[in-house]
C-alpha cells in the first residue's frame, strides 16, 4: 500500500485512489485535512469542473486538483499553502460572480457549501460591478424537485447522479461559457424514484425539495440517526425533528447498505408515522382505559392456556428484533408453536428498493418465525400489526391485537392496543442481507402507547406468567445470548453501520 505524506504527517492509503479518495478513506476530508470541494462526490464518477480542490504536489509544478489525482507511493500534498490559498480564492470568487445575495432568503441557508466555503476561503468584498446573469425562479423540474436556476454553480452531480446511478439522464448542462445553464432534456421531467437526491447532492440552494422547501429553518433541527422500514434494504437515514414533529427524512451515509441514497417513497414516508394512528386501547370495538384492555387480554390469555385452547402468534415484519423475540418468548411460555409472519410484497429494483415491503423480515426468519397465514383452529391469537394478519382470522373468536395504526382488524378485535412506531423507540431491524441496524427514538407519542415487547410482557404478567419489566437494552443482550444467529449483536455493539448474522 503507498505511504504519502500530506501536510506532513505520513499515511499509508490504498493503491488506486486519488488524494481526495484517499483523505475520505481516512476519515480526514474535512475533518483534520481540509479540501474543499464542490464537484466531487464519493459515489460520483470524477467530474474536475469545480477546480477548487487544488493542491500542491511535491515535483508539479503547478497546482492538482486532488479529485483527479491518484496517489502514487512517496507523494508529498499541501493542502495549506500559501499558492493553495491563492487559488481557492480565485476560484470562489468566480462562482461567486453570478450567485445572488439571498442567503437570508434561501432555504438552503445553515447547510450550503457555498456559504460556509465563502466564509471560510472566498474574500471579503466582490469586485465586479455588472449585474449578475438573471436566472429562472422555482422551476419545477419533476413532482418533487424545484429548481432556482440563477443559484447553480454547475458543479454537475445532479447530471452525473442521474446519468450513472439511476440511469435515467434526464438532466443536462445546456449552451456554453457564461450562458450554461442546467435543464432537463425536453420531454423529460426528472421523476424517477431517486429524484429527490439530487436536493441532497446540490452543494447550494438551487435544488430543493417540495416537501421540505420553506418549512423550517435546519438550525432548528435535531437530527436523529434511524433505518428507513418502506422495504427490506433497511437504508440508513437522518430524522429531521422540531418540537416533536418529524419535517424530513434524508439519507445517511453507510457504504454496505445504501452507500449515500434513499428513494423518494422512503423519503416521503414520515407523514404516516402521525396519520391514522391507533389512539386508544379498543375493548370489543369500545375505546376504553390502556390498563383495563390489558387485563381483559390477560384474563383471555389465561383461560385459553387453562382451557387447553390454541394459541397462535403472528409476528410482523415490521417489528424490531427485541419484540419479536418477545413474542417468541411469551408463545413458548404458554405452550404454542412457532409464531407466523407474512410479508407485504411489490416491486423492487436494481439500485435499493427490494420487493419485500417490510424492514424486518429476515429478523423474523431469523428468530424462527414461520411465513404462514394459517392459523388452523386457534381459540386466540397475539397478532403484532395488522398489515400481514389478512382474513386469516376470521375464524379466531379471541384476537389480541398490538398495533401502531387503526384498522378494520382493531375494530372486530378482541383486545386491540396502541403501539408506538419505530420513530418512537428503540431497537434493531435485520435487512435482506441479514444486516442488524439500530434505530433510535425521534418522536414521542401523543396518546399513551408502548413498544410491542413492552405490551407483551404487560398481557404475560396480566396473564400470572412470571415476567420481569421489559427494557429494550436488557432484551437485546438476553436475545445476543440465547439465539446463535444474532450472538455479539445487540444495540449496544451494532453500531452506526450494524452487523451481519452469524
Amino acid at each position: 500500500m503507498p505511504r504519502v505524506k500530506i501536510d506532513g504527517t505520513e499515511y499509508e492509503v490504498e493503491d488506486g485512489r486519488t488524494i481526495l479518495q484517499a483523505l475520505d478513506d481516512l476519515g480526514l476530508l474535512m475533518n483534520g485535512v481540509d479540501v474543499p470541494h464542490y464537484c466531487w462526490h464519493p459515489k460520483l464518477p470524477v467530474d474536475g469542473s469545480c477546480r477548487l480542490c487544488q493542491v500542491e504536489v511535491d515535483d508539479i509544478p503547478k497546482l492538482q486538483i486532488a479529485c483527479n489525482t491518484p496517489i502514487r507511493d512517496g507523494m508529498e500534498v499541501r493542502t495549506q499553502s500559501d499558492r493553495v490559498a491563492d487559488a481557492r480564492r480565485g476560484v470562489m470568487e468566480l462562482l461567486l460572480v453570478n450567485h445572488p445575495l439571498d442567503c437570508p432568503i434561501c432555504d438552503q441557508a445553515g447547510e450550503c457549501k457555498l456559504q460556509d466555503y465563502a466564509f471560510d476561503y472566498g474574500v471579503k468584498h466582490a469586485r465586479t460591478r455588472d449585474p449578475r446573469r438573471p436566472a429562472q425562479k422555482a422551476v419545477e423540474l419533476g413532482p418533487e424537485i424545484v429548481f432556482d436556476q440563477e443559484r447553480c454553480i454547475l458543479c454537475r452531480r445532479c447530471v452525473r447522479f442521474c446519468r450513472d446511478v439511476t440511469g435515467t439522464a434526464e438532466l443536462g448542462v445546456f449552451q456554453r461559457g457564461d450562458e450554461s445553464l442546467l435543464e432537463t432534456f425536453p420531454g423529460k421531467p426528472l421523476d424517477n424514484a431517486y429524484s429527490m437526491n439530487v436536493a441532497d447532492i446540490c452543494p447550494v440552494g438551487a435544488l430543493t425539495t417540495r416537501d421540505f422547501r420553506f418549512k423550517i429553518r435546519v438550525w432548528f433541527l435535531d437530527d436523529v440517526d434511524s433505518v428507513c422500514n418502506q422495504c427490506s434494504n433497511g437504508c440508513n437515514i437522518s430524522a429531521g425533528r422540531a418540537h416533536n414533529n418529524v419535517y424530513r427524512f434524508t439519507p445517511r451515509r453507510n457504504d454496505d447498505v445504501n452507500d449515500t441514497w434513499m428513494c423518494d417513497a422512503g423519503r416521503l414516508s414520515y407523514p404516516a408515522l402521525r396519520e391514522g394512528r391507533l389512539e386508544t386501547a379498543q375493548l370489543r370495538g369500545r375505546s376504553v382505559a390502556f390498563n383495563e384492555a390489558v387485563a381483559a387480554a390477560g384474563a383471555a390469555l389465561r383461560e385459553t392456556r387453562e382451557a387447553g385452547g390454541r394459541i397462535v402468534g403472528i409476528g410482523s415484519p415490521f417489528a424490531p428484533n427485541e419484540d419479536l423475540f418477545t413474542l417468541r418468548e411469551l408463545l413458548g411460555a404458554v405452550g404454542a408453536g412457532p409464531g407466523l409472519f407474512s410479508v407485504p410484497l411489490g416491486a423492487g429494483d436494481d439500485i435499493l428498493i427490494k420487493p419485500e415491503k417490510a424492514p424486518n423480515a429476515a429478523g423474523a426468519r431469523a428468530l424462527g418465525f414461520v411465513e404462514s397465514g394459517d392459523v388452523g383452529d386457534a381459540a386466540l391469537a397475539i397478532v403484532l400489526g395488522h398489515a400481514a394478519a389478512g382474513d386469516a382470522l376470521s375464524s379466531v373468536e379471541n384476537v389480541i391485537l398490538i398495533d401502531t395504526h387503526d384498522s378494520a382488524l382493531a375494530s372486530r378485535a378482541m383486545v386491540a392496543l396502541p403501539a408506538r412506531t419505530f420513530a418512537e423507540r428503540a431497537g434493531t431491524f435485520t435487512n435482506h442481507a441479514k444486516r442488524v441496524q439500530r434505530f433510535l427514538p425521534f418522536l414521542e407519542p401523543r396518546f399513551e402507547a408502548w413498544a410491542e415487547g413492552d405490551i407483551l410482557t404487560r398481557l404475560a404478567a396480566s396473564a400470572g406468567l412470571d415476567t420481569d419489566a421489559w427494557d429494550v437494552n436488557a432484551v437485546s443482550k438476553r436475545l445476543s445470548q440465547e439465539v446463535p444467529a444474532f450472538e455479539g449483536i445487540d444495540l449496544d455493539s451494532v453500531g452506526d453501520r450494524g452487523l451481519e448474522l452469524r
